[in-house]
């Protein structure tokens, strides 16, 4: 049995909101075995307060970094520099940098380059830079947008409302959720890529594996969440475009079963 891939967390309390936290821990937990969970920023400020009840919940090291200059995101250097030292001194698989800043690119570059993998966390918002420097970025305020409309569609409550009135998932949500999160690549992008991957990379036939293109699609977009299209499977995903259908296979063994998908013929 193989050994968990072990984590490094660091949180950048100055740019990302406490409402995401379970989220961020829930997302961790998917990859491995979040060894050391951070987080900075000025704890002397009274706006970290939201952040406060999170950090025994979770046990996040609160890190203290001072706001030396106004105007400047103080945790910066420090979650530079700690990354660096645990590059060196830890025995860790990855990194999980949760931010919408842009100033953590050439660290993720770098991070990457010593071989590490590199999972991103922050806002849609997130300089393109950073997200694609990541070989994965969880995009948190549309997964965070889209949870909580899960989670009102399939009450009693809501199901009567719909049937005396069609009522849109967002007039549900609280006011700070309701603005509009969109993923980073928005789905027509997604949609034509998958396109131009079966065209070039099909049988003679115009089959593919799913699996195959799923991992295409994840190469090529570090973004990619088909979560963020209100889909848990990809799947799922890709039978909401008409223009492509798929094909369940026995595999070797018999017992799984093999996708494929191909351009829907005329």
């Amino acid at each position: 049995m193989r050994d968990e891939n072990k984590y490094a967390l660091l949180i950048d309390a100055e740019n990302v909101s406490s409402k995401y936290i379970d989220i961020v821990t829930k997302e961790a937990q998917t990859l491995g075995n979040v060894t050391i969970r951070r987080i900075y920023g000025d704890w002397t400020a009274s706006a970290k307060n939201s952040w406060k009840d999170s950090l025994l919940e979770n046990s996040l090291s609160p890190i203290q970094q001072y706001s030396y200059t106004v105007g400047k995101n103080s945790s910066d250097s420090a979650m530079i520099i700690d990354a660096m030292d645990i590059l060196y001194t830890n025995d860790v698989d990855g990194f999980i940098i949760v931010s919408s800043d842009s100033d953590f690119t050439k660290l993720a570059m770098r991070l990457r380059e010593s071989g590490k993998r590199v999972i991103g966390m922050g806002e849609s918002k997130t300089p393109k830079p950073f997200v694609r420097a990541c070989e994965q970025f969880k995009t948190l305020d549309v997964l965070y947008k889209n949870h909580h409309s899960e989670q009102k569609i399939n009450t009693p409550e809501r199901i009567r409302k719909q049937e005396i009135k069609c009522i849109p998932t967002e007039r549900a949500l609280p006011r700070e959720q309701a603005k509009d999160a969109q993923p980073i690549t928005n789905l027509r992008a997604i949609k034509d890529t998958v396109i131009s991957l079966l065209d070039e990379n099909s049988d003679e036939d115009g089959w593919m594996y799913l699996s195959e293109l799923g991992n295409m699609i994840q190469k090529l977009y570090s973004d990619f969440d088909c979560r963020n299209y209100g889909f848990h499977k990809f799947g799922k995903l890709i039978e909401s475009f008409p223009e492509l259908q798929t094909r369940k296979d026995d595999s070797s063994n018999g017992i799984t079963k093999i996708v494929l998908v191909r351009r829907r013929e005329d």
